[in-house]
């Protein structure tokens, strides 16, 4: 079996997928938390995009931590194949949807002026801010996972 850096079942892949849910759950809880995120469609994508990569990274967290505790190897071709799938289909949403809140953020505070006097702009930057910094993560962990498709 190849070993590579954040392979699910070590310890890298859980931080990585710790990582994941960490920023998801922040760039959620920003954009909720922040007056008028409603009022524009990509702001609620991207809240849905991120509870997706939420949910799938906490459930494979869990699975890396099992792994760790019972020592099982996590590496069949069968559950790597779903991992690859599953996190590259993910990767997509969540880059869309944090591509799609940065260019609403870019309208509103840039052309139309709204930021300060009708929206909490700063807010919305710190939200796509940290939906980008969890799908950085994400890509990462996708990339090793393709890798190691090809190595299982």
């Amino acid at each position: 079996m190849k070993v590579f850096f954040g392979s699910p079942g070590r310890i890298s892949g859980l931080l990585l997928r710790i990582g994941q849910c960490s920023f998801a759950a922040a760039s959620i809880g920003v954009m909720v938390s922040s007056h008028g995120f409603y009022s524009s469609t990509a702001f609620c994508y991207l809240i849905a995009s991120m509870g997706l990569e939420f949910l799938w990274s906490f459930g494979l967290a869990c699975l890396d931590f099992h792994a760790l505790r019972s020592k099982r190897s996590l590496q069949n071709p069968v559950l790597v194949s779903l991992f690859v799938v599953g996190d590259w289909v993910t990767a997509t949403l969540s880059l869309a949807g944090a591509c799609s809140s940065a260019g609403v953020v870019v309208l509103y505070s840039r052309d139309l002026d709204y930021c300060g006097k009708m929206l909490p702009c700063t807010r919305f930057q710190i939200g796509v801010a940290f939906a980008f910094i969890s799908w950085f993560l994400l890509a990462v962990y996708s990339l090793v996972m393709f890798w190691l498709l090809g190595a299982v």
